[in-house]
C-alpha cells in the first residue's frame, strides 16, 4: 500500500488549481502556492516545467499515488497499441479506487483508497483490498452491506458537486456500481483540463 505524505488541499496549491472541484479547496481563496514563499512562484515555467507540472497534476489527481507506481502504468501505456496519453487515462480509470470515487460511493479519492483498505468492497462478490486493483469491462463493484449506511458513504451518495459519468453504472439504492468500458479522455470528468500527452512527453524526454 502506498502512503500519501502531503495534504491533498496543499497539492491544490502546489497546482494552483482545484484539481478535483471540491468547494473547500484553498485555491478558491488564495490562489498562490503553500509555504512562506509561495507568493512569490510566479515565474514562466521552461518546456520541462510544464511536462512536470502535468504529471504532478494527473499523478496527484488519483490520490497522490507513488512515483513508482505512477512510472509502471505510464510504461504499460507506451506498450498498448493506439495514443499512449489515452492508454494512461483509461488504465487510471480502471484502478478500483477511481471506480468507487466516480460512482460516488465516497466523497474523494483519497476516501476511496481508504474504504478500500479497510475491507469495504467486493468485486465480483470477492472482497478486495487494494486500491490498484485493476477492474476489467463489466466487474461488478459494490458496498459490504454492513458497509451501506456509514456516513462516509450517506455523504457521498448526497453530493451535488458531481454525476457519475456514463462510463459507469451506478446503483445508489443497490450500493453496486458496473464498469460499462474504459473511457475515453473526453468522456472523463475531471474539475480542471489535464494533459496526458505532456505526461507522455516528459517521460520520453
Amino acid at each position: 500500500m502506498t502512503r500519501r505524505t502531503e495534504a491533498k488541499y496543499k497539492i491544490d496549491r502546489r497546482m494552483g488549481q482545484n484539481i478535483w472541484g471540491r468547494p473547500k479547496s484553498p485555491v478558491n481563496r488564495r490562489e498562490y502556492g503553500p509555504g512562506q514563499h509561495g507568493q512569490r512562484r510566479k515565474g514562466k515555467l521552461s518546456d520541462y516545467g510544464v511536462q512536470l507540472r502535468a504529471k504532478q497534476k494527473l499523478k496527484g489527481y488519483y490520490a497522490n499515488i507513488s512515483e513508482r507506481q505512477f512510472r509502471r502504468i505510464y510504461e504499460e501505456a507506451v506498450r498498448m497499441k493506439g495514443d499512449s496519453g489515452a492508454n494512461l487515462i483509461g488504465l487510471l480509470e480502471r484502478r478500483l479506487d477511481a471506480i468507487v470515487y466516480r460512482a460516488k460511493f465516497v466523497p474523494t479519492i483519497f476516501a476511496a483508497r481508504q474504504f478500500i483498505n479497510h475491507g469495504h468492497v467486493k468485486v465480483n462478490g470477492k472482497r478486495v483490498n487494494i486500491p490498484s486493483y485493476r477492474c476489467k469491462v463489466g466487474d461488478l463493484i459494490e458496498v459490504k452491506d454492513k458497509s451501506r449506511q456509514l456516513a462516509l458513504v450517506l455523504e457521498a451518495t448526497g453530493l451535488a458537486e458531481r454525476d457519475v459519468p456514463d462510463y459507469i453504472d451506478a446503483d445508489h439504492n443497490k450500493m453496486t456500481a458496473r464498469f460499462a468500458r474504459v473511457p475515453q479522455i473526453g468522456d472523463v470528468p475531471y474539475a480542471v483540463q489535464m494533459e496526458p500527452n505532456l505526461v507522455v512527453e516528459y517521460y520520453s524526454r
